[in-house]
Parts: structure tokens; sequence; C-alpha cells
């Protein structure tokens, strides 16, 4: 990574919250958000990092065009992900660069309100965020109010955020109208990923050309990822975006006993085998092109030994219980395969079980009513595809290899 500032440097990370005089003393202030704060966002190629990997210059002209000087904020710090701990941390060490990314985007999109939708289990984030905006101008204050997000997967999806803070209830809601286009209050609402706004805050003062320079090859800026499994040190790292997912894996020291695959990108993820996965370029569109995602940031290296089936069937029963239970494919098709999976990993599969969850699997995308069954079907699917030899062992009721107790922890 190049010299000059980065999403974590700065204090140690233990020495707790940055506050908003030794924040202002290394950072200097914010400049104003405005057009030219637009067109620097475009050149820098920052993408969003709250799983979609969309151009955030584009989600913020599309909300600017429509709002007209009535727009609405929502920083989203849900983190609904099990194996995600990135955004907390942000929040809870460098709250203020979420804040003045805030501020950026409300300047420059035209906003006169703004929530900060942290994840309510994250007691320490919501303390920390809660403490800065204390610190922050009157205006700001004025302006923002903290809002915390139940415990629920689909709480962080953009419309579910929106809809709890309009009525109370993190579901997902039909579209369109998208939240770009009517949102909080009916007003165009520019939801965004609480890292995403802090790299705009970077951005803003050091400009498109520094952000570009920090990753490597045709990929901008940084990146944190949440690693863990068998690794030396679980937790967060910043990585240039463009390093491979094994360079990421030596920040966290390196593997420990690794087996032969990787949850890479969460549980809206997928499973890659460990080759192709210690290769793979930290980089959005390229792992899309491969079939595999970035997601939210998360590199969750299998433990050797530890069975791969019985690993799905333990999240994908996870999406089962945590689904919005508003459409059939959630609550009868999700179910299905979950339950499904759960008898081939405990060796007590019905006859044409695997054959049932293949088929189910692919027929569960783009039928829902929000996108919630096309992110458990992809990760089965992936499931499917890596650990062929062991679903086929564990349709036949002969389970996998023996292998150690120690092993059986998981990646979470």
């Amino acid at each position: 990574m190049s010299a000059g500032p980065s999403l974590l440097s700065g204090p140690p990370l233990e020495a707790g919250m940055e506050h908003l005089d030794a924040h202002l003393a290394r950072l200097g202030a914010l400049p104003p958000g405005n057009a030219h704060a637009l067109e620097t966002l475009e050149r820098s190629g920052l993408l969003g990092r709250g799983g979609a990997a969309f151009p955030v210059a584009t989600k913020w002209r599309s909300v600017a065009q429509r709002a007209r000087g009535d727009a609405a904020i929502l920083a989203n710090g849900a983190e609904g992900e099990p194996l995600s701990h990135k955004d907390r941390l942000l929040m809870e060490r460098r709250p203020h660069l979420v804040l003045d990314g805030v501020a950026l985007a409300a300047q420059t999109v035209g906003a006169r309100d703004a929530v900060l939708y942290v994840g309510a289990a994250h007691g320490a984030a919501v303390a920390a965020m809660r403490e800065a905006l204390a610190e922050r101008p009157r205006a700001e204050r004025r302006m923002t109010r903290l809002v915390a997000s139940p415990a629920r997967y689909v709480a962080g999806e953009e419309s579910a955020a929106v809809h709890f803070v309009e009525a109370g209830v993190a579901l997902p809601t039909a579209t369109p109208p998208r939240v770009y286009e009517r949102g909080i209050g009916g007003r165009p609402t520019l939801v965004q990923n609480v890292e995403t706004l802090a790299h705009t805050a970077l951005i803003a003062r050091y400009g498109d050309a520094w952000f570009r320079g920090l990753g490597a090859g045709t990929s901008s800026g940084t990146a944190l990822l949440t690693v863990s499994g068998a690794v030396q040190r679980r937790g967060v790292v910043e990585v240039p975006m463009g390093s491979t997912v094994g360079e990421a894996i030596a920040r966290a020291g390196g593997a420990s006993d690794p087996g032969d695959a990787v949850l890479l990108g969460g549980y809206f993820g997928g499973w890659v085998s460990s080759e192709q996965a210690w290769e793979a370029p930290v980089d959005a569109a390229w792992l899309r092109s491969q079939g595999m995602a970035l997601g939210s940031g998360v590199i969750a290296v299998l433990p050797a030994g530890r069975c791969g089936v019985e690993e799905t069937a333990r999240i994908v029963a996870y999406l089962a219980d945590q689904s919005a239970r508003q459409c059939g494919p959630c609550v009868f098709g999700l179910r299905a395969i979950a339950e499904a999976v759960d008898r081939l990993a405990h060796n007590a599969a019905r006859d044409g079980d695997l054959q049932r969850v293949q088929r189910w699997s692919g027929q569960l995308a783009g039928r829902g009513a929000c996108r919630h069954p096309d992110g458990a079907a992809v990760l089965v699917g992936s499931a499917l595809r890596t650990f062929d030899v062991d679903f086929a062992r564990h349709a036949a009721r002969r389970g996998c290899e023996a292998r150690p107790a120690q092993a059986r922890q998981g990646v979470a």
C-alpha cells in the first residue's frame, strides 16, 4: 500500500475511538461537497463496499438529480453478515471518517437529514457513533439521528433499512420505486455502506489520483476484509484492491492448517477451492466475471478436516431462519433446501435428496420478493461444485473421510 492515510491509519486501533480534535489534527478539515466533489468521486473509481460494488458516483448522481435539495442519507452500518466485523471496527475506531462521509454526501446530493443505521447488536459501534455525533458541529447534529437496526440478516438490505426507519419493520419492500427514487419521508434517499462513506471522506481530501494509486493493477483504493477460519489471527485487515486473497490472508498472519476451500464474500458469497482462492484478486469485477464474489468483504478459510457439507448445512439453515418470510421461495423453497442439505450433512439423506437440492437451488434465483433467496441459491450452488465428492458420499450415507475432532471448528 502506498504511503499516506488509509481507513485504519492513525492512532493504534487498541487505543479506541479517535475523537474529533485528533481526527482533524491528523487529516485536516473536510472540503465542501459539491459538483466538483462528485466529479472527483467519479474519476476515483470508488465502488460500494457493502456488497453490490456499484459505482458510488453514479449512485450519488442518481439521487442528486431527483432530490433538488430535498434528499435523505442513510449510512448503513447494520452489518448483519455473521462473518463480517469490518464495519463495526471502522465505526468504533474511526467514526469521524464515517460522519465526514455523511456530511459530504449530504452537501453533494442535497440532503436535509441523515440516519446513522447501526446494528443494535454492535453495542460498541452504537456508543462510538453516538459519542462522535455529539462532537460534530451543531448543524450536523440537528440533521442526523442514530437508529439501531434489529439483529436480522435482511435488516441491512437497503429497502428493509428504509422500511425500518419509516415504519419500524426491517423487511425488504417490493420495488419499484427504489429508495433512490422514494425512500425516507418519500424523498430520494442515498443508502450507502459506512466503509464506502469513509472512503469518500479521504478522496475529498486527497483526490482521485491518490485513491487510484492505492490499488493494485486497475483496481482503485483499499478494502477492509474480515479474515477468519484457519488463519493465525482472525480479524479485520486493510489491503489494496487488486491484491490477492492469499496476500490478505498473509496480513492475518497466514493460514493455519487450511483445508481445501475458502468461503469468499460471506453467506451471500460462495465456496471457492483453495487453489482458486489464493491467487484470486480482491477485485469485485474480476471475481464476478469468474462466478465469484467479494460480497461483504469476508475471507473465511475452511480448516483442514472440516466437512464442507456440514458447514454449508449450518449456513443454509441460518439463511432459511433469517429470511423475510414474505414469499414462497423463502418460506417453502429455501426451507426445503435447508432441510435436505441438513439430512445430507447428517448422513440421513432420503433417496433423491442430492438431486432435489441441485434442482431446487437452480430454480430459486429470481423468484423471490427480494434478493435473499438468490444469495442462498448462489451459496448452495458453489457448495455443490466445490464439495461435489463430499456431497456424493453424504448422499450415499457414507459421510466424509475421518477427521480429527479438533478440526471440527468451522469458519465463524
